[in-house]
């Protein structure tokens, strides 16, 4: 038996266990580096870090082109500063996949 999940369903779960809050203070240092990608509110934060897993570029190009996911803007970012937000993430080497879950969102 393999110790890397195959299925769709078996990274979500293993990416789910991954998953976890915090603080936009926190993510300074991969902010600096550009590894922060905003995945928005009305997608599920799994299904794109499951996506990224598998190398999904067409999907995430749509996302993308959608404003969906992407950079996280400056002011968005200052916003996030400000307020030290609370934010979900998941790590995807190199990448943080963030969402604000807060209902606060600026685009």
């Amino acid at each position: 038996m393999s110790s890397s999940p195959r299925s769709p369903d078996d990274i979500k779960a293993k990416l789910n266990l991954e998953t976890s809050r915090i603080n936009w203070h926190d993510l300074q240092v991969y902010y600096a580096r550009g590894h922060v990608v905003k995945v928005s509110p009305e997608l599920d934060l799994l299904d794109v870090a499951a996506e990224l897993a598998a190398d999904n570029t067409a999907r995430f190009q749509q996302w993308m082109n959608g404003g969906q996911v992407g950079d996280v803007a400056p002011d968005l970012a200052r916003h996030w500063y400000d307020e030290n937000t609370e934010l979900w993430a998941v790590v995807i080497a190199p990448w943080v996949l963030v969402q604000d879950r807060s209902g606060h969102v600026l685009h």
